[in-house]
């Protein structure tokens, strides 16, 4: 066993004169040596000199600790921090046992604890906890064996009353003694609760209590319900608690803390985050500025979690609206910190997981606006917990928590008096139309403010679920694809094609349909029935067809080019790139390499950019920081457990003077290799599925496409990395990557319809536009700007807030991309180059 460095101590604190002292000297000299030698993994019961007190009579024991006790108050603060705390650390194993002390004796322990009231100016709430619980426990023996004396009771009111209003530890000897007062004299008052003002929520939780109507029956039960939040320091409630808590809301009555609890959920959910600016000034006359963010108080954000758990049984509809809410809001980033709330978020999320297909509903769209890896792991667990109660799969599961709003095709319509209101969800965006008999309004009427106001915040509610459901749902339908489930026709035609939300996604569609005989054909539904790629009918599908999102890469070249004209043809537009979707073949320099691809390797992204789109994609990363981690790479990894493997795209830290963040977070990493492994050996890539190797480099390529530097037109001009220029030139106006390339034919199609067509051409990898002053090429893959006739840069940043985006009126047959309209939008300011007005872009003319 390793010993620890021999610690010296007075034997003199052994000696305070009292008989106990006296006596139990050369025990306690033989004991400390012994607690200060002892490690970590050794137990205070292995310790001989331990032993040999435990073996005593209780009458020993009880000597041993009031000499104990003494003994700690002799050690001088300066003379061993070690020492105190082992000699307490004997103290605190032995008042777990049973001991037979009067009360004068167990006053003399609370006198040595810093709890003398005789000398009120030497009292600090702020005592050490421990043993004074466990002391608290060895008093209430005595009330069993008859009525406690006038002097301990006036000490646990003076206790009672300096612990008012206390968290944690100190909440519970509060709680200790008014139980024990309670029992022993039958002053059962009224709970005194205080809470910390810090915040918004115990300003409202102090007017709350202060407004209670003493003389009420419900006054004690609500007490003793906030008083039992203060105790919500767990990540959930215990047994007891759980209990404790029901049979308080019980006693006030559901509705009124259901009522009451969500007034302060919203304000939980409408308080600001602030942010506060600090500078600390170094001897050196040098500054350090950072920024904390204010939001609750700790004492305040344990309250909060001690609500939520009282409402978790409590949910309906406006309910998990507001936990929805704000589990958003406590698992928004905050720099410098992470999570702005994850304890009171996580509460939220048990809360939701316990509400069964509606709060599996509000997971899914919660989950979609987390970044947090660890939380998007504990809401699948949920999910999967769910979906085995009700002997699912968590896709079925998360198919059934799907809620339709009341939708019909999209289309909900309510009446109110002359009013009617139609709620539409078109292309993923939720509007609601206002008409009085057949003339339009332009928002709700204000009578209906005044006289329907439930009703419409109800409809509010309705329109922005709606839209956040859809966007959900459509992006768990795009990272779909690589699961190649086959969805019978009986569930896909009640969960997806009927239903009023879901069918929106479902029918622009392409489904590969698996008939029983083991054929298989592709088509959409349209025009009221299943088609082909040519428009020509396709038979129902019967109970026994199974349904498989379709992926180019599961078919031929021509057949894709049949399903693009259809959809151009008949101007469907799909909710997610399907038929236009970028396909990744496996290439000959990857056949060569066998078990990696170097694709996407050589660029240089911005870190928490790509952080960002990884985990929207379901992609597992840490962020690289400036300090020894013991390696100098990581990987982004995607599990993939429907086929048993796990991609990882690897990357490192570029490291370069002063590139990083206040909190050391690299603000750079370079790329490397894309592999596949199955049990931590790397997959040759032949043996990866074609349909999973393309869409996981299309995940790679879109993290590349986004987050490389050389996107961002004014990373050279504001200094960027100067050993990367190079990189930034060659990938600003390099070749074109496969999204580039869906956006070049796209723009072949566009360009001689819109305006800028007797204009512009495209030539290779640039969109050539002729203007007065210069001709501009504009590249397809970054939408950098390269001047003839010396291909001079031309910076410009686009306003990302503005309308002219050039394809408003231009049918596209998938969901838009920011990009072509970046370059749409470049275009059409530089062939009016004589009308700029900007000094910035004049400038560089």
């Amino acid at each position: 066993m390793p010993t620890q460095r021999k610690e010296e101590f007075n034997p003199a604190i052994f000696e305070d004169g009292s008989p106990e002292a006296v006596e139990m000297k050369p025990v306690l000299l033989a004991l400390l040596p012994q607690l200060l030698e002892k490690d970590y993994y050794t137990k205070l019961n292995d310790l001989p000199a331990y032993q040999a007190v435990r073996g005593q009579d209780v009458a020993y024991r009880s000597r041993v600790v009031l000499a104990l006790t003494a003994a700690i108050n002799r050690v001088e603060r300066e003379e061993s921090y070690r020492v105190r705390w082992s000699l307490a650390d004997a103290l605190t194993a032995l008042m777990r046992t049973t001991l037979s002390l009067s009360e004068a004796q167990y006053l003399r322990l609370f006198a040595g604890y810093g709890l003398d009231f005789a000398n009120p100016d030497e009292v600090s709430v702020n005592f050490y906890p421990f043993p004074v619980l466990l002391t608290l426990n060895q008093v209430a023996k005595l009330t069993k064996r008859g009525p406690l004396g006038e002097e301990m009771l006036t000490f646990l009111r003076q206790l009672r009353d300096l612990t008012a209003g206390q968290s944690g530890d100190q909440l519970k000897v509060h709680l200790k003694t008014q139980e024990m007062l309670g029992q022993a004299t039958g002053e059962h008052t009224l709970p005194t609760v205080v809470f910390a003002e810090g915040d918004a929520l115990g300003r409202s939780l102090t007017e709350f209590v202060a407004a209670l109507d003493r003389s009420a029956p419900p006054t004690a039960a609500w007490l003793g319900l906030l008083q039992r939040w203060q105790k919500a320091t767990g990540s959930q409630p215990t047994a007891k608690l759980r209990q404790e808590l029901d049979a308080a809301t019980a006693a006030i009555g559901p509705d009124e803390v259901r009522a009451q609890g969500r007034t302060w959920l919203q304000l939980l959910i409408e308080l600001p985050v602030k942010e506060q600016q600090h500078t600390y000034e170094y001897a050196s006359g040098s500054t350090h500025t950072y920024s904390s963010w204010e939001f609750l108080t700790e004492v305040n954000a344990t309250v909060a979690k001690g609500l939520i758990w009282t409402l978790q049984p409590l949910s309906n509809a406006g309910l998990l609206e507001q936990l929805t809410a704000l589990a958003a809001k406590c698992f928004r980033k905050i720099p410098g910190k992470g999570p702005l709330a994850a304890g009171l978020g996580n509460a939220c999320l048990l809360a939701l997981s316990q509400n069964g297909l509606p709060g599996v509903a509000a997971l899914a769209r919660v989950r979609s606006k987390i970044r947090q890896t660890n939380t998007q792991e504990l809401i699948a667990r949920y999910i999967a917990q769910e979906s085995a109660k009700l002997g699912v799969s968590p896709a079925e599961i998360e198919d059934m928590a799907v809620p339709d709003f009341g939708l019909e095709n999209g289309r909900l319509q309510e009446d109110f008096a002359e009013y009617t209101a139609t709620l539409t969800l078109r292309e993923g965006k939720a509007e609601v139309q206002w008409l009085k008999a057949d003339k339009a309004l332009k928002s709700a009427p204000a009578a209906l403010k005044a006289s329907h106001p439930d009703e419409l915040k109800e409809l509010k509610a309705a329109q922005t679920q709606a839209q956040q459901t859809y966007t959900t749902q459509r992006d768990r339908l795009d990272r779909s694809f690589v699961d190649q489930r086959r969805i019978p026709w009986p569930w896909f035609e009640q969960y997806y094609f009927r239903h009023g939300l879901l069918s929106l996604l479902a029918r622009p569609l392409i489904w590969r349909l698996h008939r029983p005989d083991s054929s298989v054909q592709d088509a959409i539904f349209q025009e009221d029935a299943w088609q082909d790629a040519l428009g020509h009918p396709v038979p129902t599908p019967t109970p026994d067809t199974k349904l498989q999102l379709w992926h180019p890469v599961l078919t031929s070249a021509d057949e894709v080019l049949a399903w693009r004209r259809m959809l151009d043809t008949k101007q469907i537009r799909q909710p997610l790139k399907q038929a236009f979707r970028e396909v990744y073949l496996l290439t000959p320099p990857e056949e060569r390499t066998r078990t990696y691809s170097n694709r996407m390797a050589a660029h240089i992204l911005k870190q928490h950019q790509f952080n960002s789109l990884a985990k929207l994609r379901g992609w597992r990363y840490s962020l690289l920081g400036a300090y020894d981690k013991g390696y100098d790479s990581e990987t982004a990894s995607l599990p993939l457990p429907i086929h048993d493997l796990t991609a990882e795209f690897w990357v490192s830290e570029v490291y370069a003077d002063g590139e990083w963040n206040d909190t050391g977070i690299y603000n750079y990493v370079s790329t490397d290799q894309v592999r596949f492994t199955r049990a931590n050996e790397p997959v040759p890539l032949p043996e990866v599925p074609a349909l999973v190797f393309s869409e996981v480099m299309r995940d790679v390529d879109l993290f590349v496409g986004v987050a490389s530097v050389g996107n961002d037109p004014q990373w050279r001009d504001n200094g960027g990395l100067a050993q990367f220029r190079t990189y930034w030139e060659s990938y600003s106006f390099g070749d074109l990557s496969e999204v580039a390339k869906t956006r070049k034919l796209a723009l072949e199609r566009l360009v001689p319809r819109l305006k800028i067509g007797r204009v512009s051409e495209i030539k290779g990898n640039f969109l050539v536009v002729k203007g007065h002053r210069h001709v501009y090429k504009i590249h397809l893959g970054s939408g950098n700007i390269l001047m003839e006739p010396n291909d001079q840069y031309l910076c410009i940043v686009p306003d990302r807030s503005s309308k002219q985006l050039g394809s408003t009126d231009v049918f596209l047959p998938f969901e838009g991309d920011a990009v072509l309209s970046i370059i749409l939008s470049k275009a059409l300011l530089l062939m009016d180059d004589d009308k700029i007005t900007d000094e910035t872009i004049l400038r560089q003319l």
